[in-house]
C-alpha cells in the first residue's frame, strides 16, 4: 500500500535529520523477506542486460557561433555523478546528457557553454567527493563551473549504501560546489521500480527506497541552497509510458530519446538557475499544482512526478515547480 505524502515526508524528513546528525540508515526489511528479494533480484538481473562500453566522451565548448555576440568568457558547465550522468548507453558525444544540456543552455544563453563531465559509471555518492575535487582542483574558484547538475543516487539504493549515509555525502558535495560559487541542480534518484523487467515484490521495494532517498536527497540539497529536479520514472514520466522507445538496449540506461526526455526536464531548471529563464515563471501557478510548501512536503510531493522542481524560498519553506517546457 502506498504511503500517503505525509508520511513520505516524515520518512524523508527522518533520513535528512540522520544525515546531518551522523545517524543509522533507515531498513525497510526484515529477514523474512531477503530471500524472496534475493530471487526477484536473481531473475531480474537476467533480463537485465549491461553495458562495459565507456560512454562516448563530450567535453569541449557548445554554441560556438555565438562567440561573437557575447564578449567574455564562455558559461562554465560541470556534470557529475554516476552512469547516467555520464551517458552509458549511447554512441555518440551529442547524444549525452551533459551535451544536450550544454547545447540547449548555448541556445537560451545565446553565448558558448564549455561542458566538463566527471561522472563515473557505477559511481555512488561515495565518489562525489573524488568528482566535486576534480572539477575544483585547480585551486582556483575563478575557474570553477558556473553551474554544476548532479544525477546520483541509484547505484546507493542497488548497493544497499544506507540512505542516511548516501545523503550526506550528497549534501556534503553539494555544500563544497556552492562555497566555490557554483549554482547546483540535482537530479534526484531515479525511480528504479520503472525498471521493465523487475518483478513484484522486488519493484515495490525499489520503488520505495529510490524515492525515499530522493525526497531526503530533495531535503538536504535544498537547505544547501540548491535546487532538485525529480527523475521520477526513470528521467521522467515518459519512461512508465514508452519503455520500449525511452530505455536502450540493455533495458536499463536510457536511449539517446530517453536522455533527450531527461535532459529537456532539468533544462528549465538549469537556466531558472542562472536567471535565465523569465522571471514570471518564478511565481507559483495554482493551475499548474505549483504551491509554497513545508520543505520535507515538497520534497514528498516531487518524487511522485518525474520533471518536479524543488527550490528553497526561505527558513523551512519550499517552493515546488512544474516549469512549463518552452
Amino acid at each position: 500500500m502506498p504511503m500517503s505524502k505525509a508520511a513520505s515526508a516524515r520518512v524523508a524528513r527522518r533520513i535528512a535529520t540522520a544525515a546531518a546528525y551522523g545517524g543509522g540508515g533507515l531498513s525497510l526489511l526484515g529477514g523474512a523477506a531477503v530471500g524472496l528479494l534475493f530471487t526477484e533480484a536473481q531473475l531480474a538481473k537476467r533480463k537485465i542486460g549491461g553495458s562495459d562500453d565507456e560512454p562516448p566522451k563530450a567535453d569541449g565548448v557548445y554554441g560556438t557561433a555565438f562567440a561573437g555576440q557575447h564578449p567574455g568568457r564562455p558559461v562554465r558547465l560541470g556534470v557529475l555523478g554516476d552512469s547516467t550522468a555520464a551517458g552509458q548507453g549511447v554512441h555518440l558525444p551529442r547524444q549525452t546528457p551533459g551535451a544536450l544540456l550544454a547545447s540547449a543552455l548555448a541556445a537560451v544563453a545565446e553565448r558558448p557553454v564549455e561542458l566538463r563531465n566527471v561522472a563515473l559509471p557505477g559511481a555512488q555518492s561515495d565518489d562525489l567527493e573524488r568528482q566535486v575535487t576534480l572539477l575544483l582542483s585547480e585551486h582556483d574558484l575563478d575557474l570553477a563551473p558556473d553551474v554544476c547538475i548532479v544525477m546520483i543516487g541509484a547505484n546507493d539504493v542497488t548497493h544497499r549504501m544506507p540512505p542516511s549515509h548516501a545523503v550526506r555525502l550528497l549534501s556534503d558535495a553539494v555544500a563544497r560546489l556552492r562555497t566555490a560559487g557554483c549554482e547546483v541542480v540535482v537530479g534526484t534518484c531515479p525511480d528504479l521500480g520503472s525498471i521493465e523487467p523487475v518483478g513484484q515484490p522486488l519493484r515495490w521495494v525499489a520503488r520505495r527506497l529510490s524515492r525515499q532517498l530522493a525526497a531526503a536527497q530533495t531535503i538536504a540539497v535544498v537547505e544547501e541552497g540548491a535546487r532538485t529536479v525529480s527523475l521520477g520514472d526513470l528521467l521522467g514520466p515518459e519512461f512508465a509510458a514508452h519503455p520500449r522507445e525511452l530505455f536502450g538496449p540493455d533495458n536499463y540506461h536510457p536511449s539517446a530519446e530517453g536522455y533527450a526526455t531527461a535532459a529537456m526536464a532539468i533544462l528549465p531548471t538549469l537556466c531558472a538557475s542562472l536567471g535565465l529563464w523569465p522571471t514570471e515563471d518564478e511565481r507559483p501557478d495554482a493551475a499548474r499544482r505549483e504551491s509554497i510548501l513545508p520543505v520535507a512536503r515538497a520534497a514528498a510531493e516531487a518524487v511522485a512526478e518525474g520533471g518536479t522542481e524543488v527550490a528553497g524560498v526561505r527558513g523551512p519553506w519550499a517552493l515546488l515547480k512544474h516549469r512549463r517546457r518552452r
